[in-house]
């Protein structure tokens, strides 16, 4: 069994989506729409940098899902389906939108506008350069629990992210993260790396963000959707577009519960997963699940390969 996976925010990059513009109508048709939905040459943007500018949250989000979504749109002209291709969809972060788009949840247009408002709510939610984010390499989720308690002392600091067995991320207060960083060989943690990232995303300073975040999804809720989707906050299957607009919400607050996410999968009987629009995902599903086996799909190469591999 398949599930179709779709990265989130640091998988962007100066150059994506050009090889598919370039090749494929259907890629363009999906940059045009999003470029519209946004009155924003954002096609240019990704294109051509600057990456400072690509790198911004609010046009990160759009970016990695536009070039997502074209992936998807170029595999399915080719008349292979996602949704009889695959058992279930699941997305990190920003990626879960991505991931109900493409499935029918979100019209292209309005996933665009959804993650447009929620990179800007999660940028407006903290004063720049109150709060900060590190990732804890060689920790698990345990340890990073301990190490974030500690590192506290009255302020915010908390998981993020597990993203796997060797690999999770601290949000909070910039003087937490600051201590969290210096205490963790205490803690067990094989280094501790601050993340180049204005804000701290998934932690409860991202409160007022949420609270946009629940007026916009009151106003476009997800529809229906053609693949059950794992939903970060849960690890657990979801099939309710009313249960999965509550928990998008919950989401920029929540822990992304990744790892678990791939277990659950895993425990379901996927045995394949397929990453679609980055490299970012299927590294980190490999030491989660080492038995399994993982696809990147970026390029008009990678599309036909796996063609190919599902036949």
């Amino acid at each position: 069994m398949i599930a179709f996976v779709f990265p989130g925010q640091g998988s962007q990059k100066v150059g994506m989506g050009v090889e598919l513009a370039e090749a494929s109508a259907a890629a363009r048709e999906v940059f045009g729409e999003v470029d519209e939905a946004l009155n924003q040459n954002l096609a240019k943007l990704m294109a051509e940098g600057p990456e400072s500018e690509l790198t911004m949250t609010a046009n990160a989000q759009p970016a990695i899902m536009a070039n997502a979504m074209a992936v998807v749109k170029v595999f399915e002209d080719g008349g292979f389906h996602l949704a009889e291709k695959g058992h279930c969809v699941a997305g990190h972060s920003l990626g879960e939108y991505t991931a109900l788009a493409s499935v029918g949840a979100f019209s292209l247009t309005d996933t665009a506008k959804l993650l447009r408002t929620r990179g800007i709510a999660m940028q407006d939610a903290v004063p720049l350069g109150l709060g900060s984010m590190c990732a804890l390499l060689g920790a698990d989720l345990e340890k990073a629990q301990a190490l974030a308690e500690a590192a506290a002392q009255g302020q915010v600091c908390e998981v993020a992210n597990d993203n796997d067995p060797g690999q999770v991320v601290l949000s909070g207060h910039a003087e937490a993260i600051d201590r969290a960083v210096e205490m963790a060989k205490e803690y067990g943690c094989k280094r501790a790396v601050k993340l180049p990232v204005s804000a701290p995303f998934h932690c409860s300073l991202m409160g007022p963000a949420a609270q946009r975040m629940d007026v916009a999804l009151k106003n476009t809720p997800p529809q229906a959707f053609r693949l059950p989707l794992y939903a970060n906050v849960t690890a657990a299957e979801v099939t309710d577009p009313a249960s999965e607009r509550d928990l998008l919400v919950q989401q920029i607050t929540g822990r992304v519960r990744w790892r678990e996410s791939v277990l659950a999968m895993e425990a379901a009987g996927v045995t394949h997963f397929v990453e679609l629009g980055g490299k970012v995902l299927a590294p980190m599903i490999r030491k989660i699940a080492p038995d399994v086996t993982t696809s990147s799909v970026i390029g008009m190469e990678d599309i036909e390969l796996l063609a190919k591999e599902i036949g």
